[in-house]
């Protein structure tokens, strides 16, 4: 294949070679089915599109094709969708083995607990001594397997609980379950009156659905420093003799002079040999529209080449470029609050031990007073039973699942397991402003600008990878693009074409001959300014209002201008504000604020923010390294249910509370009893049973929040 020059003087990476693969992409801005639609038929339109596929809940888009990813993001490009490739090696696949085996676990147990209650309602209603020791015999074959395979997740938490020379909530559960099981074995060997193998069954049945919804409010959370990480590019092209060359990432070295052509990612931090450059670095800054940097000036990895090719002498490479850092501070904060404790964990630390104490007090006290070490042993498990932490385990679960319920109908999606403790907690809230507050976009004057106008201007924009020209196209994405020839696109300018035979321009005021800046079109002589905006997102004047009317304090950081900022901030009415802010600042000012602070934030420089903060939120259309860093998505576009957000925390917390009070008193009183031998492990099993419902039931008045 016979390579062609490009403008800055060296040849180009020739095309790799037509082998299929998968190629994924992020494509943040998919809302709807007509996204998909028109995503899915802009790719399978392109020669070496095998097939392409769009997975709406996380944004993305797989594809298999011979194509390098840059040829289909530009085709995104020219359909109105900003994409971004990413790493298929790094991003990990969307599965959830450990749920489907505690579901596998959970039905199995629920199937044998019914069976064995029938057989157990035979027995309580008077059947004879045959019969009965019968049916304890078939309960045993039943329970007994049911119980070594259901309880596993419990088990094995005690094992290693028990290892480290340390007990959980596990140890009093496999505990309760093993002697209960044990017990009833025996006494159906020997004839015993009274087996309780439908207790240890049902217990394992309801502690497994409580496992289950505290992995469910976890199943979501994903590696943002990941995400970062496959955003990285894996080649680049190094200069040598006049050629560029391409060589893995890892192979690049401080000194070495790269090629970046148009619309790639900078792999390394450097000085521009170039002329000029023209990137987008919203990544970084946060800032909306391209920077101009000039010769000798830096440039960043992860920012995105938006004009000409062009050529960088490498500064950082590897663990010490942009990128990694940001991913490396994204790591860190991940780490930090992925060993904040819950409620319920934080409860087993003193109820664990409390509860060994209380049945080996009942064993050793009824061997004494009574010497009949079977009677001291069956105390002792309807002790275990009666004190077994099943309401405690479904406490905060139960809450959390309801509250999450509530939260999704409102439009939010919680993807952690101690969001909503660590939201209640919330005193202070930080918003980025450009995507979260704002929208970016194209203001068109009404005079001038008509069906003509838009036609011409639609068929120039669709020809630029431009992130304005992106914006401009999706704006008249209702228009006719308009048959243009000889179209040409000068980096760092603007696109020009003629229409029959009439010159046409789209791009920078000065490019077209107009005064002042921003974007202008060009038709002829006629010229028409098309001035890019931000306009506030639907409901963020009341969100931020109701935000305030809660007690919390608000505050604004961007990596925008300083006028842009302020203006946002004074018409929503926050007070506190900084402009110019990088990520690295942002971080900094999120960890050093004394209290705790939610952090609403949508792009990549607000990623290791999100991170850091006590709690996060992103609106849906944030990059995937964004969303898997926050807590909570936004699924609406509008924000006016944000002050919702905390409102149901608060109140899921205050639930959860009542629901430890609840297994509290329950436990104040069924364990005295207990103690006295006054309840058999039957008995014990049907009291925890109805002290997990209450707690079941009082979980859902969460959801009558207004």
């Amino acid at each position: 294949m016979t390579a062609t020059a490009d403008p800055s003087g060296v040849l180009p990476l020739d095309k790799a070679p037509d082998t299929s693969d998968l190629v994924m992409l992020s494509v943040p801005h998919l809302h709807c089915a007509g996204c998909i639609g028109k995503v899915e038929r802009a790719l399978n339109a392109l020669p070496g599109v095998e097939e392409a596929r769009v997975n709406l809940t996380l944004r993305r888009v797989t594809a298999k094709a011979s194509l390098p990813p840059e040829a289909l993001v530009d085709a995104l490009a020219n359909a109105g969708y900003e994409a971004h490739a990413l790493d298929t090696g790094i991003v990990e696949k969307a599965s959830d083995p450990m749920g489907r085996d505690l579901l596998l676990r959970m039905g199995v147990a629920g199937f044998a607990m019914m069976n064995v209650m029938l057989l157990s309602v035979a027995v309580w209603a008077g059947a004879p001594g045959v019969t009965r020791e019968f049916f304890h015999l078939i309960s045993a074959l039943i329970a007994l397997p049911v119980v070594i395979y259901s309880g596993q997740p419990f088990f094995r938490s005690a094992l290693s609980a028990v290892r480290a020379r340390g007990l959980n909530m596990d140890v009093p559960i496999s505990l309760a379950i093993l002697l209960a099981a044990g017990m009833s074995l025996f006494e159906a060997l020997y004839g015993g009156h009274h087996v309780y193998f439908e207790a240890a069954v049902s217990l394992t049945f309801f502690l497994l659905i409580g496992r289950y919804l505290d992995h469910r409010t976890r199943a979501a959370a994903r590696s943002a420093a990941k995400e970062l990480s496959a955003l990285e590019i894996q080649t680049a092209q190094r200069m040598e003799d006049g050629r560029a060359v391409p060589v893995p990432l890892s192979d690049l070295r401080v000194g070495d002079e790269v090629l970046v052509p148009t619309g790639t990612r900078v792999p390394v931090d450097g000085d521009l040999l170039s002329g000029e450059a023209v990137t987008d670095r919203s990544f970084l800054t946060g800032e909306s529209r391209p920077v101009m940097t000039a010769r000798n000036e830096p440039v960043r990895a992860g920012e995105i080449n938006v004009g000409a090719p062009f050529r960088l002498r490498s500064t950082a490479v590897g663990e010490d470029t942009s990128l990694r850092r940001v991913a490396r501070l994204v790591e860190e904060a991940e780490n930090a609050r992925n060993s904040y404790t819950g409620l319920a964990d934080r409860a087993a630390q003193i109820y664990a031990p409390l509860v060994h104490v209380l049945a080996l007090v009942a064993f050793v006290g009824w061997i004494i007073a009574s010497g009949d070490v079977r009677f001291a042993m069956n105390v002792a498990i309807a002790v275990l039973i009666i004190t077994c932490p099943c309401a405690l385990g479904l406490a905060v679960p139960a809450v959390s699942t309801a509250a999450i319920g509530k939260l999704f109908s409102l439009g939010f999606l919680v993807k952690s397991g101690t969001a909503l403790e660590r939201l209640a907690a919330v005193d202070h809230v930080v918003f980025d402003k450009t995507g979260t507050l704002t929208r970016p976009e194209i203001g068109l004057q009404a005079e001038g600008f008509d069906a003509e106008a838009q036609s011409v201007a639609l068929a120039l924009a669709q020809q630029s990878s431009h992130p304005v020209s992106r914006a401009l196209a999706a704006r008249l994405s209702h228009a006719t693009p308009a048959d243009v020839t000889d179209v040409r696109d000068v980096p760092g300018c603007g696109v020009e074409a003629k229409l029959d035979g009439v010159p046409v321009r789209l791009g920078r005021a000065d490019w077209t001959g107009a005064t002042g800046e921003g974007l202008c079109l060009r038709i002829d002589q006629t010229i028409i300014p098309l001035n890019q905006e931000e306009t506030i997102r639907d409901g963020a004047e009341e969100a931020v209002a109701g935000i305030t009317a809660q007690g919390l304090s608000t505050e604004l950081l961007s990596g925008d201008a300083e006028a842009p900022v302020s203006a946002v901030a004074q018409d929503l009415g926050i007070t506190d504000y900084h402009a110019g802010i990088s990520a690295e600042e942002k971080h900094a000012r999120i960890t050093a604020h004394s209290g705790h602070v939610a952090m609403v934030g949508d792009g990549l420089n607000d990623t290791a923010a999100l991170a850091a903060a006590a709690a996060s939120v992103a609106p849906s259309s944030a990059l995937d390294a964004s969303r898997n860093a926050a807590d909570v998505l936004i699924m609406r576009d509008e924000l006016n249910a944000l002050p919702a957000l905390f409102t149901v925390a608060r109140k899921a917390r205050a639930i959860s509370y009542q629901n430890f009070a609840i297994a509290a008193c329950y436990n104040l009183i069924a364990v005295p009893i207990a103690l006295a031998g006054y309840a058999t492990p039957l008995i014990a099993a049907l009291a925890m049973s109805t002290s997990s419902l209450t707690v079941l039931v009082n979980a859902l008045r969460v959801r009558r929040v207004k």
